[in-house]
C-alpha cells in the first residue's frame, strides 16, 4: 500500500523557520510593541491568524509566529491596560469574570451581548450563566470589539 507524504514548510522541532514565518516578520516584525498603533496592528493580525488557524491550520512558521505575536500583545495588555493590572492584583480571573467585568466597563447588557455575537439574548445569557463556553468564534468577535487579545479569554 502507498502512502502519500507531504512536506510540511518550516519544518519540525529544530528545523529552520520557512518562508512563511519569514513572510509574516516583513509584516509585523517581532519586537516589542512600543505603541497603541502597533498594538492595533499586531492585534488585528493575530485575530487574522487565529482565524485562519481555526479554519484551515497554519504552517510550523506561521504557527511559531502566531505564539510569539500572541505572547507580545498579552504583555502589552498586561502593561497598558488598567482593568488587567486590576484583575493581575487580584489573581488572574476565569474567561466568564473577565468577560462580564469588560461588558460592565463597556456598559453592555445580555442583549447586547446576544447581537455582538450574533446568537440573541437566549444563548448570551446561557453563556453568562456558565452553562455555555465561548466558541473560537465568539471569542474572535469579543476580542476584537474589547481589543484585547484572544488569549485572555481562553
Amino acid at each position: 500500500m502507498k502512502t502519500k507524504t507531504t512536506k510540511k514548510r518550516g519544518g519540525g522541532a529544530g528545523a529552520p523557520p520557512g518562508d512563511d514565518y519569514f513572510a509574516l516578520v516583513r509584516r509585523f516584525p517581532l519586537r516589542p510593541i512600543r505603541s497603541r498603533e502597533e498594538y492595533d496592528q499586531a492585534a488585528q493580525l493575530l485575530i487574522e491568524l487565529r482565524t485562519r488557524e481555526n479554519r484551515e491550520g497554519l504552517r510550523a512558521g506561521e504557527s511559531d509566529y502566531t505564539d510569539m505575536l500572541g505572547r507580545m500583545v498579552r504583555e502589552y495588555d498586561e502593561e497598558h491596560s488598567s482593568l488587567l493590572k486590576e484583575l493581575r492584583a487580584k489573581g488572574k480571573p476565569s474567561p466568564l469574570e473577565l468577560l462580564k467585568m469588560l461588558m460592565e466597563e463597556h456598559q453592555m447588557n445580555t442583549i447586547g451581548l446576544g447581537k455582538l455575537l450574533g446568537s440573541g439574548s437566549g444563548q448570551a445569557s446561557l453563556i453568562l450563566n456558565g452553562k455555555r463556553e465561548l466558541s473560537k468564534a465568539n471569542i474572535r468577535t469579543l476580542a476584537e470589539y474589547f481589543k484585547i487579545s484572544p488569549a485572555a479569554l481562553l
